[in-house]
């Protein structure tokens, strides 16, 4: 058995890269960027995974790498920013290089896929927790904003929703899936795709963003309360992957409105723009679905393909009210 490392050859060995983006990396006390050219602005998000709330002991750590930094990615998608550079905070029962190796490995090959530079951090003894956060650069006035819907627009979501939360039930004992289902869901709640490259080409088209982390539903409700307007879901359009598609119709709902961590990019866009959307997702090779309509009616309706209204009974994920 390997023996533990101590913090600073923990992070030599893993941590430290040159940068070439930023004017100082890891090693000081501070990191240091310039200053954004005229007229962007900087974005900034932080997100955390615990062990036991977020991913279960044992998890794989190259896809727990990826994963820590994707759900970032992601929410510089909603904006439609560009990655710039990132911090990493990292508490570690121990500093185990079985661990560490392939944790960083993910980490890396997703970093390098978004030209995003780790720029410095932290580490400590604790339960195993990751903390990143950040930064990236956005055309002043093109940011796209939970605030921005507009009544009358279309609701579009990327790719399909609902196969985490289909993962997750397996992982639970709620249900038990065949060995194709479970490789698949699995592999999309492990290792989420951030939506960088489509909400970049919707900036300028689309009125509205979010990423889909806590449910669909749950995470359409901001943008409605930010925006101050009410929705038409067709929930029946809502697309699903083949894990999910052959499912009960209950768990498919439920998989799909409430279900968190796709981390899919909803948004919304006038309607004579539908065109363009569908070009700024064919040239990104993202499938897009348009699942309902913005008016300014109150609050958030249901319809299925018979046009019937449907109870609203799928809550969204709450960190402090989750078991």
């Amino acid at each position: 058995m390997p023996a533990s490392i101590g913090e600073f050859e923990l992070i030599a060995r893993y941590f430290s890269r040159p940068v070439h983006r930023a004017d100082l990396g890891a090693g000081d006390d501070c990191a240091l960027l310039p200053a954004p050219p005229s007229g962007e602005q900087i974005a900034i998000s932080t997100d955390m995974l615990v062990e036991g709330r977020h991913f279960l002991p044992g998890a794989d750590p190259e896809a727990l790498g990826h994963k820590a930094l994707a759900v970032n990615l992601s929410d510089l998608a909603a904006v439609g920013a560009t990655p710039l550079a990132f911090t990493l905070a990292l508490a570690l029962p121990d500093a185990d290089p079985r661990w560490l190796e392939p944790f960083s490995c993910g980490l890396y090959a997703l970093a390098d896929r978004h030209a995003i530079e780790l720029i410095g951090g932290d580490t400590t003894r604790g339960p195993r927790t990751i903390c990143i956060t950040v930064l990236g650069t956005v055309p002043r006035g093109q940011a796209l904003l939970r605030s921005g819907a507009r009544d009358g627009d279309d609701i579009w979501i990327s790719g399909t929703v609902g196969d985490a939360r289909l993962a997750l039930g397996d992982r639970r004992g709620e249900w038990t899936l065949d060995s194709t289902a479970r490789a698949a869901a699995f592999d999309r709640m492990d290792r989420p795709e951030p939506r960088i490259g489509l909400a970049r080409a919707l900036r300028g088209i689309a009125h509205a963003a979010i990423d889909v982390s806590d449910g669909l539903l749950a995470d359409l409700g901001h943008v409605l309360e930010q925006s101050r307007v009410g929705a038409v879901v067709e929930i029946d359009r809502c697309p699903a992957g083949p894990a999910l598609a052959g499912q009960p119709i209950d768990r498919r709902r439920l998989c799909q409105l409430a279900g968190g961590d796709d981390y899919e990019l909803l948004f919304t866009a006038p309607p004579r723009q539908r065109d363009a959307v569908q070009a700024a997702a064919d040239a990104c090779g993202v499938p897009v679905t348009r699942i309902g309509r913005i008016d300014a009616g109150p609050g958030l309706r249901l319809m299925d393909d018979d046009g019937r209204v449907a109870d609203n009974v799928y809550p969204g994920f709450d960190h402090f009210r989750a078991d």
